[in-house]
């Protein structure tokens, strides 16, 4: 995927509200970083266990991120 249809994705996923200003915590990553790590996780053949340390969040937090990311994905 080229650098300007990764912009476009998103762009597209901020349309859609997959990056929603809500209460509580929040997201430990930028939405970039978060639909990288869903790629990285699609693409490869890494467990959420290995996967997680590469961007510095615990497994449990990359799990959420697959878990939120996957349907605005259509995965």
């Amino acid at each position: 995927m080229s650098p300007r249809q990764f912009a476009k994705l998103i762009t597209a996923l901020r349309r859609e509200g997959a990056d929603p200003v809500r209460e509580g915590r929040p997201w430990s990553l930028q939405l970039e970083d978060r639909v990288l790590l869903v790629a990285a996780y699609r693409r490869t053949n890494l467990t959420l266990r290995r996967l997680a340390p590469l961007f510095g969040i615990s497994k449990s937090a990359a799990d959420w991120i697959v878990d939120h990311l996957k349907a605005a994905l259509g995965l």
